[in-house]
């Protein structure tokens, strides 16, 4: 009876969220604090103690420290360079836009960020190309997606941090969060290079494709590109060298004391010192929405946990689901819910718990399931109703553009995405 008021919140908190517009966070939170204290007879510090801390700092300082690429234009330049360098190869802009976007947010700009100041971009591109404005939308989300998903960028420290907090070792959450990235990286360059295929073949060109060149980087802009360089560098590099020498001592300590929300903290100590963008700013441009949904949703689940909802829903799902489908389950679950809800602050948050359970008494492979959960969730990320479709047509520069990209993105974009989730989920199945 507790379980299946726990799921109910959950369910009340997501429709509230997108009903009302009101971060889905500040549901969860106030039934995490009446579920909690008045039903399951927890203590307010108790269930004060279920946020999660170690995720939010880790983003809070990340942000803090990748924000000066933004505040000083970094990123914008960079994008623009990425762009410019294409105008040869018209055919090719999808391919342009997606990589410029995911090296944008594989640098720390975040999905939101990157959806914010590219989609304009891209759409007046196709006005200004025979490109369509679908598959802008699909190379831009995607790319927004593959980068924030790269191991140390926003959408990956959240994985990881989720993974952690459900029992998986770092070492492992480092193993599994690279292993989403690389098939949000593959999914997009097969989905879009066919749509290239059959754009091309029905006669869609882009052949009057003219950028701008732009400006070179300044000063401020070169030392902020080398700090996150040097910082991707320092963060990624132990966890690989342990990986490869694990009875190594020495990188064995060195990997020990690597933590990628105290190492953003001492970059932006140096940002902050080399004047390389204003700090309250860069304060302001913290993702708090974001922080907020995905704690106080986590608060939540941490009170499912506590009611023992989770094991029962896992035991469901092994009683009444073949093995061999789980892994296709998850990722058709997650899509769903994603049509509605943030990927970051409710899908993977609600659903990574019920991953270790499942992988121990069905013997799949962990990491197969995470995968699938979360190309499943972002399969449909584009879709007018969730985050990713929403931004984008919010960058339309007209009402008759949004009329028309709509339907194109919940009945074809939505669609495609989908089925290049679950083959790409059949695919891990059989490999892992």
């Amino acid at each position: 009876m507790i379980s299946l008021v726990v799921v109910l919140a959950i369910i009340v908190s997501i429709a509230l969220g997108y009903r009302t517009k009101i971060n889905t966070g500040f549901f969860a939170i106030a039934f995490a604090y009446l579920i909690g204290c008045f039903v399951l007879n927890l203590k307010a510090i108790d269930v004060i103690r279920m946020w999660p801390l170690s995720i939010f700092f880790v983003i809070f300082a990340v942000s803090l420290f990748y924000n000066f690429a933004l505040v000083n234009g970094t990123l914008e330049k960079l994008a623009a360079h990425l762009l410019y360098g294409c105008r040869r190869f018209p055919h090719l802009l999808p391919l342009a836009v997606f990589f410029a976007a995911t090296m944008i947010a594989g640098m720390g700009a975040g999905f939101y960020t990157v959806l914010a100041f590219m989609a304009p971009i891209t759409l007046l591109l196709c006005d200004k190309t025979n490109m369509s404005k679908m598959v802008g939308a699909m190379a831009v989300n995607y790319g927004a997606l593959a980068g924030a998903n790269f191991m140390s960028s926003q959408s990956g420290i959240i994985f990881r941090g989720l993974m952690e907090r459900a029992g998986v070792s770092a070492e492992s959450s480092f193993v599994y969060a690279t292993m989403i990235f690389i098939a949000t990286l593959i999914i997009p360059i097969v989905v879009i290079g066919g749509l290239i295929y059959f754009n091309k073949a029905k006669g869609g060109t882009c052949d009057n494709l003219v950028v701008e060149k732009p400006g070179p980087f300044d000063a401020k802009q070169k030392t902020t590109l080398y700090l996150i360089v040097l910082m991707m560098a320092i963060v990624l590099i132990a966890p690989v060298m342990h990986q490869i020498f694990p009875a190594n001592k020495t990188i064995t300590f060195i990997n020990s004391k690597m933590d990628i929300g105290l190492i953003a903290s001492v970059f932006t100590v140096i940002a902050l010192l080399l004047k390389l963008g204003d700090e309250k700013k860069v304060i302001a441009m913290v993702p708090w929405s974001t922080l907020i949904m995905i704690c106080g949703v986590g608060m939540l689940i941490s009170v499912a946990i506590k009611a023992g909802t989770i094991k029962i829903l896992a035991a469901w799902i092994g009683a009444n689901i073949p093995w061999a489908l789980v892994p296709i389950a998850m990722c058709v679950v997650g899509a769903i819910m994603s049509l509605f809800s943030s990927t970051l602050g409710v899908v993977t948050p609600a659903l990574f718990p019920l991953v270790p359970a499942l992988a121990a008494s069905s013997g799949i492979n962990p990491m197969v399931l995470f995968v699938s959960i979360v190309i499943g969730a972002q399969a449909s990320a584009i879709s007018p109703f969730s985050s990713g479709g929403s931004l984008t047509l919010g960058s339309c520069s007209s009402d008759e553009g949004r009329a028309e990209l709509f339907p194109q993105l919940l009945f074809r974009a939505v669609p495609i995405g989908f089925v290049a989730a679950l083959l790409m989920t059949v695919a891990y199945s059989v490999l892992f």
